[in-house]
């Protein structure tokens, strides 16, 4: 199977495809000629990392839960640590971006967005430096 055809059965870009095999995410066999060829398993695969992105897992976590996949004698409790700790991760993250919607929020709503020259944004964003 061509690139093209396990892109559009994966759902990935090709360019991405490429870079997972660059990193050694997956490893499709080689033809004489130096072509890619994909089986059933690195379609499956690539799937599975697709999805594990989408849910905003690193690379490296992918990397760990895709050995946990493949690994028969693994135990849910080694999975469901990378998904605690990323989960952790989001909720610091909710929290920043709350922190942050609400400080520019205040500081739009201070803002009087009028003729003269005065910003309590630029005052506020200036403080920082």
């Amino acid at each position: 199977m061509n690139i093209g055809e396990v892109s559009e059965r994966a759902g990935l870009p090709p360019k991405t495809i490429r870079y997972y095999e660059d990193i050694g995410l997956v490893r499709p066999l080689r033809s004489d000629n130096g072509y890619r060829a994909f089986r059933e398993s690195d379609i499956h695969k690539l799937a599975f990392l697709g999805r594990a992105r989408t849910l905003g897992f690193s690379i490296e976590d992918c990397r760990t839960l895709l050995d946990l996949y493949e690994d028969e004698s693994r135990e849910s409790a080694q999975v469901k640590s990378v998904a605690k700790e990323h989960l952790t991760a989001i909720d610091r993250k909710i929290a920043q971006l709350k922190s942050m919607r609400q400080t520019l929020s205040h500081l739009v709503d201070a803002c009087q967005g009028d003729y003269r020259p005065d910003c309590p944004i630029l005052e506020d964003l200036a403080k920082g430096s």
